[in-house]
């Protein structure tokens, strides 16, 4: 149980309010910032302000995702108010306070470094990602489906990279009967695939294992689908990307030559946001009941 935690959880999307749910399970007091246009109450969740929130008493803040922008604004999609979490906000809250994110930018690592708190990056997490390549190839399959017109039986694809989610899309898309080849840069990746049953590619000769190419799957997140690599891929090549933001494909020259290019991170919190919420949910439960089992220990 989170008996007597005081956790502040700051904008987010659908995914947000799987984790709500489960933190009133667990009996902690939750203060929602930018939740004011949200129908649904929860026991034990009170809608605040951010000014009005008093980070004196907040042992943990919980941020959407994707963090803040550069300039500290966090997105609200249940909210019209701007919402900023600032270095001076993050230093009124108690030394042990942990601040909870996706993913982090410049201005986030930046002032919760200089406010001297821990920033714990949840996307980082192996498991977080493993879980969260289920409905990413879900929703890939989805695009897959939505931008083509052949099957995906019989295509011939490649996909960038064997991280947790190439790895899965890879396998998925080989059970689905298409005729996969994965581009890799280590040895033991080459080999991995190859146990696998798919073909394995060297990233250097990507250029030439794209000419036969349906559909480009990438999980790079840097410019990997150059110009360059586009100017080989047939006219009818769907790429899909994976990457975060603002991915590893030149959007503007796919568009010159006629190629249907997709940035898609986050597809998660799109096609199963219920699902993508409950696997952070769970996963934050345990880091916060870790969390108060180390200060309980050090307190006694």
């Amino acid at each position: 149980m989170l008996t007597g935690l005081q956790i502040a959880v700051m904008g987010g999307d659908a995914r947000q309010l799987e984790i709500i749910r489960k933190l009133t399970e667990m009996d902690a007091k939750l203060s929602l910032v930018g939740f004011e246009q949200l129908d649904h109450a929860f026991t034990g969740a009170i809608k605040e302000k951010i000014e009005d929130l008093d980070f004196s008493l907040v042992d943990a803040i919980i941020l959407p995702v994707p963090g803040t922008s550069l300039e500290g604004k966090v997105e609200t999609i249940f909210s019209n108010e701007k919402v900023v979490l600032t270095e001076e906000m993050i230093s009124n809250t108690p030394s042990h306070c942990t601040i909870y994110s996706g993913i982090s930018n410049n201005y986030l690592t930046g002032i919760t470094k200089k406010a001297n708190r821990r920033l714990v990056l949840l996307f980082e997490r192996d498991d977080v990602a493993i879980y969260n390549s289920i409905p990413t190839v879900e929703g890939t399959i989805m695009l897959a489906i939505q931008h083509t017109d052949f099957t995906i039986h019989g295509s011939n694809i490649v996909v960038l990279g064997l991280g947790r989610v190439g790895m899965s899309v890879a396998r998925t898309f080989h059970a689905l009967g298409a005729k996969v080849k994965v581009g890799a840069r280590r040895s033991e990746h080459i080999a991995r695939i190859t146990e696998m049953g798919l073909t394995p590619f060297l990233l250097n000769d990507l250029e030439q294992s794209v000419k036969d190419t349906d559909i480009c799957i990438n999980t790079i997140p840097y410019p990997i689908v150059t110009a360059s690599v586009i100017s080989k891929m047939p006219a009818h090549t769907l790429i899909i990307d994976l990457a975060s933001k603002p991915g590893g494909t030149d959007f503007r020259y796919a568009e010159k030559r006629g190629i249907k290019a997709i940035l898609a991170p986050g597809l998660p919190g799109i096609v199963a946001p219920k699902s993508a919420g409950q696997i952070l949910a769970n996963v934050l439960t345990q880091l916060l009941k870790d969390d108060l089992m180390k200060r309980k220990g050090k307190t006694q």
